[in-house]
């Protein structure tokens, strides 16, 4: 079967979706994969949702945001492949004893693009006792633009992801402070589409998950040197070096999920997350955004890596 697959915005984290389609997953699974990347990664799976594709990735904090907007909508995520959070926070100058409470006293530029990163680090700050209202925020922002403004001092902390993070160490401009991923599980990138093509084309789904446990296998099993080889062709401005260690980054700190299932404790707390930034009203249950039926079939029968 064909598929128009829609990427929500080119980045390194989502290094798994580019290794499997330059590995051949998908064709191995009979699907041919039509790669766009959406004009709005805000309006990406409502993209998906009204036909112009089949199936997207992205946050599942925009089934909850659909579901919000239109209760009788049917969006659901079905596949995992990052599960953890691939933010980091970045100040001039090394700060290995960094606590939450240090942020209270510097200028913190967030990134504007997306809604999640301070979403998750402001609900950090909650569950540390700690009042968001009280960081001195720089919100409208994109993240090359706080990279500069951290270099001419205009910032002193910035939340980017890769590879930012890597070009500024590379530089000495720039040092990671804290690192999302640390605080564990938080569900942050899955395979999202209508329930009905999930009723409708049950076994193409179902060899989207194993293409992705196939990659997933095979990235486990490489070092990140290879897995930069693979997806360089998608990075063709950033250098092998910040690539490199940009992915090995990703690896150490476990961003990257080993099986396409998503855990209910990282769907959890991204959904408070949501509610306690107000992004959501609801506390959605995790049959009410997510079905890992088939991702789990896929699992049981342990298909071998690529």
């Amino acid at each position: 079967m064909n598929i128009t697959l829609i990427e929500n915005f080119r980045a390194v984290f989502y290094a798994p979706y580019y290794a499997a389609i330059a590995l051949g997953a998908y064709r191995a699974e009979g699907i041919e994969v039509e790669l766009k990347t959406s004009p709005d990664a805000a309006r990406t799976l409502e993209s998906v949702m009204s036909g112009a594709g089949h199936v997207s990735w992205g946050g599942p904090v925009r089934v909850m945001l659909a579901l919000e907007k239109d209760p009788t909508s049917r969006p659901v995520a079905f596949c995992e492949v990052v599960d953890r959070d691939p933010f980091f926070l970045i100040g001039r100058a090394p700060h290995p004893h960094f606590e939450l409470k240090d942020l209270l006293d510097n200028r913190v530029a967030t990134a504007s693009e997306v809604p999640t990163p301070w979403m998750c680090l402001q609900h950090d700050l909650r569950l540390a006792g700690l009042d968001p209202a009280k960081v001195t925020r720089i919100s409208d922002r994109t993240m090359a633009e706080n990279v500069a403004a951290l270099r001419s001092r205009q910032v002193d902390v910035i939340q980017v992801f890769e590879p930012f993070a890597a070009q500024l160490e590379e530089e000495g401009a720039g040092y990671i402070w804290y690192a999302a991923a640390s605080r564990g599980p938080t569900t942050y990138t899955t395979f999202n589409a209508p329930r009905a093509f999930l009723e409708a084309e049950p076994e193409t789904a179902r060899g989207l998950c194993r293409a992705i446990y196939r990659t997933q296998k095979w990235m486990a099993a490489r070092p990140a040197v290879e897995l930069a080889d693979v997806v360089a062709p998608y990075f063709p401005g950033l250098s092998r070096s910040v690539l490199t260690a940009s992915c090995q980054r990703y690896q150490s700190l476990d961003v990257w999920n080993r099986r396409p299932v998503m855990a209910r404790q990282g769907f959890e707390w991204l959904r408070d997350a949501g509610l306690s930034a107000g992004l959501i009203t609801r506390r959605y249950a995790f049959e009410d955004c997510v079905d890992m039926r088939l991702a789990e079939s896929v699992v049981r029968d342990a298909p071998p890596s690529l």
